[in-house]
């Protein structure tokens, strides 16, 4: 997508140090139309430098694109004003993530509307880090804020290190140590020794997952002192106590009184995060203008991505940002909020979907959709599940008298993650995923080739009767499409780490050989089976970097060296006294 602005749509303003509340002052571009005026404004703040988000050169190899084209903004009627955040690049102060987002978004907001170009209309927007600063000023409620546009952001006030209990290695770490690239691109540039081939020199090194994330334990990652901080922190902290209380984003949503345009993807790692935030503003916004206006667009993209198009699987030619103008799209939003003209928004379905598989656009009414039958697909085998070329067997039909599924998980050697959830610059893709599943320590579980198209759309869940050898370990699940060729696309997975079944703050141990019931969530994903397609489950003990090694001691990584790593002997019943199933939602509409 195009974040170029050309001279001569704008003039501009750098390095204005905006003073806070604190008196630390904020460095801040501004690009305003040449005409004289006042004008609504838009806003982002970034943590990764605002300068290299303009220009041709510098937007190309950004690894997280802009969601807005800024020169059709500015074209528009609008202000654009870019601001590095608290102790990031320009700006002064020391940056501690999500600390002083919504204060110094509050005290940004009311500079902007005081100055003789604006209107006292404000909108935000920006993706990831800075769809999060947008949630913290919109919850203490600036009056000139009149309207946010969200876009793959994590939790409102506090980074996902954990999920279902398991640490997000790849995200926490992954973010933390690629924090500083634009500024070094940005060094380059300033340099005029900016290349690809420097680019790469630069990124090479934190892609090798195994230098930074097969390190044991995980406290000694070597990281530089000052950003070794929030990591370690955010690590040894368990995956709720009163810390991640205080900054739960349940909190936040009746403080929010402005509509908000919430922009995911289906490939997306903030994925979970945007529909909850969506269902949550429905529900529980702070005012019946946020209820009834929040509206959500979700795309085939993974993060800072939207071209809808991947190595291993390409949505067609109406996947784009730009072949949906989610330009456009934004653009028609602040109009309606910052300039009061008439849309037609307000008449508009609020969801906007794509559909894979189908590869095509659609409006909905609410989330979950309205005729979504929830369907159990049981799990069968005659014992011997291990590996595509198992016996694994996925059917409506309720299990009888069926031997168990046995694999080992050996922490020494987890099942890779390839795709999915993964952090660093653009990984997180629907790769294919049939080397994964020859390992005999991920179990398959595969429908019949369909004879009709199913489409997938809505939460998915996975229920588990298992038992294992140990006090601890962990069980995941997969989504995937296995296409006629034999090609089997990731959709989507989750985690559950045993000790946390019970609730996320009270790890009770398992008791070896026990069988237990797991509820594991999957996420959620918007897929057409096509006929002759066939669904297809996984099951594993271990998706690592995406999630860290489970030690299978009750222990963890934190302190643990592999030498304290046990193997586990990890067991799924199916059958009639203990099932096991997903639980898909089937949208079953005669146009389809």
């Amino acid at each position: 997508m195009t974040t170029d602005i050309q001279q001569a749509d704008y003039s501009k303003e750098h390095n204005i140090m905006v003073p806070m509340r604190d008196g630390v002052r904020l460095a801040t571009d501004v690009y305003r139309p040449k005409q004289d005026g006042q004008w609504p404004v838009l806003l982002t703040r970034v943590p990764y430098s605002k300068d290299v988000r303009v220009g041709e050169d510098r937007a190309k190899y950004l690894f997280l694109e802009m969601d807005l084209d800024l020169t059709r903004a500015i074209q528009a009627g609008y202000v654009v004003v870019i601001q590095d955040t608290r102790g990031t690049f320009a700006s002064e102060g020391e940056f501690v993530p999500f600390r002083d987002e919504a204060n110094d978004g509050v005290d940004t907001i009311a500079w902007i509307a005081s100055q003789p170009w604006s209107t006292g209309q404000v909108g935000m927007f920006g993706v990831s880090y800075q769809g999060q600063t947008q949630w913290q000023a919109a919850s203490q409620q600036p009056e000139a804020l009149r309207a946010i546009a969200p876009c793959q952001a994590p939790e409102s006030h506090v980074f996902p290190a954990y999920e279902k209990g398991a640490f997000q290695l790849s995200i926490v770490l992954g973010w933390t140590l690629t924090h500083d690239l634009a500024g070094n691109i940005e060094q380059l540039i300033s340099q005029g020794q900016f290349t690809q081939e420097k680019m790469l020199e630069i990124i090479t090194p934190i892609r090798n997952l195994d230098q930074w994330y097969q390190h044991i334990p995980l406290t000694s990652v070597p990281l530089p002192e000052e950003k070794a901080a929030n990591y370690l922190d955010w690590l040894r902290r368990p995956p709720y106590d009163q810390y991640w209380h205080q900054m739960d984003a349940e909190q936040i949503y009746e403080r929010i009184q402005i509509p908000m345009l919430i922009i995911a993807g289906w490939n997306d790692y903030f994925l979970n995060k945007d529909l909850a935030h969506y269902q949550a503003m429905k529900r529980h916004g702070g005012s019946e203008l946020a209820r009834q206006q929040t509206r959500i667009v979700i795309g085939p993209w993974s993060h800072g991505y939207f071209t809808g198009t991947f190595p291993e699987r390409n949505y067609g030619p109406a996947a784009s940002a730009e072949a949906v103008d989610l330009t456009g799209i934004q653009l028609r939003w602040f109009d309606r909020w910052l300039k009061g003209i008439d849309t037609q928004h307000e008449q508009e379905a609020p969801i906007l979907l794509f559909v894979m598989g189908l590869d095509e656009w659609r409006t909905e009414a609410e989330w979950p959709l309205p005729d979504t039958h929830y369907r159990r697909f049981y799990l069968h085998s005659a014992g011997h599940a291990n590996s595509s070329a198992g016996d694994g067997l996925l059917s409506s039909e309720q299990p009888g008298d069926e031997p168990e599924d046995n694999y080992q998980y050996d922490p020494h050697h987890p099942v890779p993650s390839k795709g999915g959830s993964i952090y660093l610059l653009g990984d997180d893709v629907p790769f294919e995923q049939s080397q994964l599943e020859e390992r005999a320590d991920v179990l398959c579980y595969t429908t019949p080739i369909l004879e009709q198209a199913v489409e997938v759309t809505g939460p998915i869940e996975l229920v588990l009767s298992v038992a294992s050898s140990v006090p601890d370990t962990d069980f995941t699940g997969k989504l995937v499409d296995v296409y006629p060729d034999g090609r089997a696309i990731h959709l989507t997975d989750g985690i559950l780490r045993a000790r946390y079944r019970e609730a996320i703050d009270k790890p009770t141990m398992m008791e070896p050989e026990q069988i237990y019931q797991l509820q594991i969530d999957l996420g959620a994903t918007c897929n057409l089976f096509k006929a002759d397609h066939r669904i297809r489950l996984e099951v594993s003990s271990s998706n690592f970097p995406v999630f860290d090694r489970n030690t299978n001691t009750g222990g963890d990584l934190i302190n643990e060296h592999a030498e304290d790593f046990k193997i586990a002997a990890n067991r799924i019943y199916h059958n009639s006294s203990h099932p096991s199933y997903l639980v898909l939602p089937l949208i079953e509409r005669d146009k389809q």
